[in-house]
């Protein structure tokens, strides 16, 4: 699925004085059809009742289904986020979150990716759905 290779640690330096890096997603896991990334719930990512927000959930999936689009693309195409919905289903309150991401819909110009997290307990936090356009040219 991947035309362009790149490593963790490469993906991880991308996010270099990004939103990503600010937030404390790091790339932890890449194979044959799935990107995954932890985030912490901390300061960073907390609302003011102590719990996960929501918006920082949807960061993280949008950031796997970005980055994993990005991998699918070959030449000088670029990648960007188009729709976006996230179900939350369950409060994380401590911890890391851990986001999985594959593939649903992988056209030419159109992309459409599914994104679970997961709390330390390995129960589903959010689901979300990314939609993504493929466009020939750098932004």
């Amino acid at each position: 699925m991947w035309k362009r290779e790149k490593s963790l640690a490469e993906l991880n330096q991308m996010s270099k004085d990004t939103m990503i890096e600010h937030v404390g997603i790091v790339y932890t896991k890449q194979d044959a059809d799935s990107l995954e990334a932890t985030m912490p719930v901390d300061h960073r990512t907390v609302q003011p009742f102590g719990l996960l927000h929501g918006g920082a959930s949807v960061v993280l999936a949008e950031t796997l289904g970005s980055v994993a689009g990005y991998l699918c693309c070959e030449g000088e195409s670029q990648v960007v986020g188009i729709d976006i919905n996230a179900n939350h289903l369950r409060a994380a309150k401590k911890g890391l979150v851990r986001g999985v991401c594959t593939a649903i819909h992988l056209g030419r110009t159109h992309q459409v990716w599914e994104i679970k997290i997961y709390d330390e307990a390995e129960r589903l936090c959010c689901i979300s759905r990314l939609t993504t356009a493929v466009l020939d040219k750098k932004l």
